[in-house]
Formats: structure tokens, sequence, C-alpha cells
């Protein structure tokens, strides 16, 4: 299973580095380092918020409230830094990491402890979340204008030449390594999802573990929320309106099984930068945004088909195994 998960990791690297290639010789300047740079930090939101979902569908669950979080927290602090310019930035960005939390965690609670399937939650708070939207800022949207300087000025900042976006999906990014790759705690999502009987008998508390991810997923939905809002500066209700299915298609085209327990890292961080790289080459050339769409879905169901497939080998050499028994006995 490793040597698949980096054999088609290898594939969809060289893949990503066909179009954008193909694209460079079309169109040059999509080669040159700052549109390069432009990419990169144009789907950091997606690197970000895909390792996050990660999270929750290795336990076999879904959260399809992500974007409608990012945008009810990014109009929350809009609406903050217009009421109080002089709040500081850190503040502005702490508060909306504890806001996407806690409706992250609206979220976990009731698929942890009340045991409703996560779809049908996550399909209801995102409803809730995008009408507190409205009702927040009375139908209004909120521009520039309404922001202070501070608060816009920091997603567009530089460190060392690198876009500030870039440094913060780069923390992002080394955490949830840690946490998958280091720690108890992510080795156990794995078990969840790979077998959910067997990680209950080893002692893993599953609903604190689904309340976790979902509270983590919440926190970088509202990090999100601050840099979505500031980077673009406009905070209105449709704000990544359907960023929740670009989320789990980056997913899926990186090798997370919607089954649970199977996803790497780089992976859904190729998945991720195959997308951001298809959005942002594709208007080079001059391809219809319809087109994009279709060319997305029909990826979408070319990874499900390899996912199934990839998956399904196991169990024949199972099956095949225990009729080899019953013929010897």
């Amino acid at each position: 299973m490793k040597a698949l998960a980096k054999n088609r990791e290898v594939l969809l690297g060289f893949i990503v580095a066909a179009i954008v290639l193909a694209v460079g010789i079309r169109a040059p300047v999509f080669l040159t380092g700052e549109s390069l740079v432009n990419v990169i930090t144009d789907t950091c939101f997606l690197f970000m918020l895909t390792l996050a979902q990660m999270a929750i569908i290795l336990t076999r669950g879904i959260d399809l409230s992500l974007a409608a979080n990012l945008a009810l927290t990014g109009m929350a602090v809009a609406l903050v830094s217009r009421a109080m310019p002089e709040v500081p930035l850190g503040l502005i960005i702490l508060l909306a990491i504890v806001i996407g939390a806690a409706l992250g965690s609206i979220n976990g609670a009731l698929v942890a402890y009340v045991g409703i399937p996560p779809i049908v939650v996550t399909l209801g708070t995102l409803a809730i979340f995008r009408g507190l939207i409205f009702l927040l800022a009375g139908g209004q949207w909120l521009t520039s204008k309404d922001m202070s300087e501070a608060f816009l000025s920091f997603p567009h900042a530089n460190l060392l030449g690198v876009p500030s976006l870039i440094w913060i999906a780069g923390l992002v990014i080394a955490a949830f390594w840690i946490l998958y790759r280091q720690t108890q705690f992510g080795r156990g999502l794995y078990a969840i999802g790979g077998n959910p009987v067997a990680a209950r008998y080893c002692g893993i508390n599953i609903p604190r573990q689904q309340f976790i991810v979902y509270t983590i997923a919440g926190a970088v939905s509202g990090l999100c929320g601050y840099l979505w809002v500031a980077r673009y500066g406009i905070a209105f209700v449709d704000n990544a309106q359907g960023y929740e299915l670009t989320i789990i298609a980056a997913c899926v085209i990186g090798g997370v099984s919607i089954a649970g327990g199977i996803g790497t890292v780089s992976g859904a961080l190729l998945g991720a930068l195959f997308l951001g790289v298809i959005v942002n080459a594709l208007p080079v050339i001059n391809v219809s945004p319809f087109w994009q769409m279709l060319i997305s879905g029909f990826v979408i169901l070319a990874a499900v088909i390899v996912n199934a497939r990839s998956e399904r080998p196991i169990g024949k050499l199972i099956l095949a195994s225990a009729r080899k028994l019953e013929r010897k006995a």
C-alpha cells in the first residue's frame, strides 16, 4: 500500500509538472518566478483546508461546512475591525481561530456524542453558518474601506521575499505532518478509519478523537477566514461558496480514501496543488470556467476509480487465502 501511495504521488507530481510546462509553452509568462509564486500563494488556502479535511476523512467522516465556517469567521472579524480598528492584529487572528474552533466543535459534538451522521450534521451547519453571516451583517457587504490598514496588510506582506501566506501555510503543513506522523493521536486517526472496532478495543477514545479533529478543522477554517477576507478585501454571504467541494476533491485526487484510514500529507498537498494549477493555468490560455469545472469533474471521477481499484485487491487476496485454507481443511 505504501508503494502504491508513493507511485501515485510521483505520477501526480509528474502530471502537475506537465500541466505547468504545457501552459508555459502556450503562455511563457506562466513560467516566470512571480507567476509561479502567485499560484502557490493562491493555493495556500486549499493546502491548509485540505489537510484539515483529511483529518476528518481519515476517521470516516466529512465536513461540508468548512467553507461556510471560513466565510462566517471572516465576516465576524471584519465586523470587529470595522467597529474597533485599533484592535491588535494578533488578537484578530486569535479571535478568528477561536471562533472557527468553536464552530467546528459544534460539528464535533453532534457527530461524536450525539451520533448524527457527519454529512447530515455538516450539511445543516453549512446552511446555518451561511444564514448567520446574513444576520450578522444585516445583508451588507464589507469591503476594504470598512477594514483597518493593519487588518488588510498582513496577508500581502513579505518575509525574506516570501509572501506571508506561504509562511503561514508552511507552518500549518508542518503541524499536520507532525500530527499525522509523529503523534499517537495522529496514528489513532488512521486506526479509527481502518477498523473502528479494533481501534476501540485498543483503547482509542473514538468520540474524543472525532470531536478534536472537527475542532481542529474549524480552527484552520477560522484562520483561513481572516486571511481570505484580508487578502481579497471583501466579506459577504457568498465568500468561498462551493469551496467545500474543491477541498474534498483535493483530498480524493491526492489519494485520501473516502472510506477512511488512508491518506498522506504529501498526497493531499499534491491534490491541492493540482487543482490550484488548473484554476490558475486555464484562464491564462483563455479556457472557459465551464471547461475548468468539466476537467475538474473528470479528474475527481478518475481519482475515485483509482482509489476504489487500489483498495480492491486487498479484499481479493484475503478471500483467495481463505478459500485455499478451506480446500486444505
